[in-house]
């Protein structure tokens, strides 16, 4: 049983696909820091400002003073946090199709089959035919 599982981890496909995951894992990172760090600080100065994390609605606002007894902090729907999420999620398929696409040009492009020769039956009927005028 240890053999096998040996032999498992071992196979290409293992090894390619746990690389594939530190790779993600790296991407995903510098995607994230591309759309915190320099898209949102764009999309915000050209909406007046605004930090979409910060945009909420408060259901309960907190009560108490922070740190003492029996407070209760805000309880709110942070909606700007979801549209940054939806910007990262666009942000992150452009940069994946941009990948793909380079990476597709670096492929070699499929030789076009050649085109199809006669059929069986056109060749003896071209046999026939020269066949007959013998």
């Amino acid at each position: 049983m240890l053999k096998e599982f040996k032999e498992f981890i071992m196979t290409g496909n293992v090894i390619d696909l746990a690389v594939a995951v530190i790779l993600a894992g790296a991407v995903g990172l510098v995607v994230n820091g591309f759309v915190s760090d320099i898209m949102m600080p764009v999309v915000g100065h050209f909406s007046g400002g605004m930090d979409f994390a910060d945009m909420k609605t408060v259901l309960d606002p907190a009560v108490g003073v922070e740190g003492e007894e029996g407070y209760q902090p805000e309880n709110a729907i942070y909606y700007g946090r979801w549209i940054n999420s939806i910007i990262n999620l666009i942000t992150v398929g452009a940069v994946l199709f941009m990948i793909v696409k380079a990476y597709n040009k670096t492929k070699k492009p499929k030789a076009e089959p050649a085109p199809a020769g006669p059929t069986q039956e056109e060749l003896l009927a071209e046999i026939r035919d020269l066949l007959a005028k013998k």
